[in-house]
């Protein structure tokens, strides 16, 4: 029976393991229809999340099949019939396939599939912790919503992770944060620092990450109050994603240094002010002086200047400018592109960036974007969730829109 269209689906969500199954079927199918016909060579499959490292659409993609060799002709329908045979090979099992550039393809379910929203789910969840990162917060909001939305998740984060998320928030509050080293840390997960023209209050945090049965006792938040006393701390926060015993909330009502217990609820609360706080517009983050001065700093070949080509059997380019970047993210401004030669009609020719004053009128909402810094092998590129850039080389970039 085709995966997706079981009459008798089960009344509880598909669990992960369950998911990588249906998963791991359809790869097996696969390679071993290209195998049969001499076609699986330099072959194989990635998650979206590992080979896009991007947002997810709204349908989700079961699995990248990569190919550089006969299979990728084989589906351009080189070899007769294959393509139409590897369609039904897959709406067999209840998929479907869109090529999304000439050496892989995605592979989707069929949207009356009762998977569909498990795979949209895990999908989204890869997504949002690919975003608990030191410095990526403040550009992406989606980590904030996630769990704004649902708190029930944050136990499915790893420790670090969850160290991680407490600290971009209180940053997202105005506050000076350091991380702790995620070991050896005398039991404080992140210091905050609010300045205060009375005086500067530290408060000293730790998480801890249990699941919502494994209660906080009376020991763990004595330990948090020994340390803050040491360290002469004027608050203390102690925050888990489970709940506390009795004892330790009243222990924790009796300390000299005051002390608050949080739970997944305040964690939410403090996501949604977090998600309230980012800026939607996000060309109002650089200053038009600020864009101004990157301008006229620019040289030829900047690598602030960055090119992506796009499309299949048409290729096009967009250029964008790094207007500011940390280790995980960046904002990009798209400039427009001056064509220097075609073919006389404007369907082919070469084309360059437009760098000027003029590129100051692109400092919009629409054209200010939000992209993902990904460093391999000494190259930066940048992901917006539909295209690739990277540093542009200089040379006149080719365009071809014959179809």
């Amino acid at each position: 029976m085709p995966v997706g269209h079981d009459p008798n689906p089960s009344t509880s969500a598909p669990t992960d393991a369950e998911l990588d199954v249906v998963v791991a079927d359809l790869q097996r199918s696969i390679q071993e229809w290209a195998t049969r016909h001499e076609l699986w060579v330099d072959c194989g499959f990635q998650t979206y999340a590992d080979r896009i490292d991007g947002e997810p659409g709204e349908t989700p993609v079961v699995t990248i099949l990569h190919f550089d060799g006969d299979l990728g002709r084989a589906l351009d329908g080189d070899f007769e019939g294959l393509d139409m045979e590897f369609v039904e090979l897959l709406q067999r099992q209840g998929f479907w396939y869109e090529r999304s550039d000439s050496v892989s393809a995605h592979i989707y379910l069929e949207d009356d599939s009762p998977l569909l929203q498990p795979f949209l789910d895990r999908e989204n969840w890869q997504w949002v912790c690919g975003l608990v990162q030191q410095d990526v917060a403040d550009v992406h909001d989606e980590l904030y919503s996630h769990f704004a939305k649902r708190p029930e998740d944050l136990h499915r984060l790893t420790w670090r992770e969850f160290e991680t998320l407490l600290f971009r928030i209180f940053q997202a509050q105005g506050f000076t944060c350091e991380l702790g080293p995620g070991s050896n840390d005398g039991g404080i997960d992140v210091r905050v620092l609010q300045r205060d023209p009375l005086g500067d209050i530290l408060t000293l945090v730790q998480a801890k990450r249990y699941a919502p049965r494994n209660k906080i006792d009376m020991s763990a938040v004595a330990a948090l109050h020994g340390v803050a006393d040491v360290e002469a701390a004027q608050r203390s926060l102690f925050v888990t994603t489970s709940d506390y015993l009795p004892s330790a909330r009243k222990f924790a009502g009796r300390t000299s240094i005051p002390m608050a217990l949080a739970t997944s609820a305040d964690v939410r609360d403090w996501c949604r002010d977090a998600r309230d706080g980012i800026i939607r517009d996000k060309s109002k983050l650089v200053t038009p002086q600020a864009v101004s001065r990157l301008i006229q700093r620019l040289a030829p070949r900047d690598s602030r200047i960055v090119h992506a080509r796009t499309g299949y059997t048409v290729i096009m380019n967009q250029f964008a400018i790094v207007l500011k970047e940390t280790m995980h993210a960046a904002l990009l401004m798209a400039i427009p592109s001056r064509t220097i030669s075609d073919d006389g009609y404007g369907q082919r020719g070469r084309e360059v960036p437009e760098i000027g004053p003029a590129c100051l009128d692109r400092l919009t909402a629409d054209t200010v974007f939000r992209a993902k810094r990904s460093v391999r092998d000494g190259d930066v590129s940048y992901w917006n969730g539909q295209n690739l850039y990277s540093a542009w080389d200089g040379s006149p970039a080719l365009f071809d829109l014959r179809d």
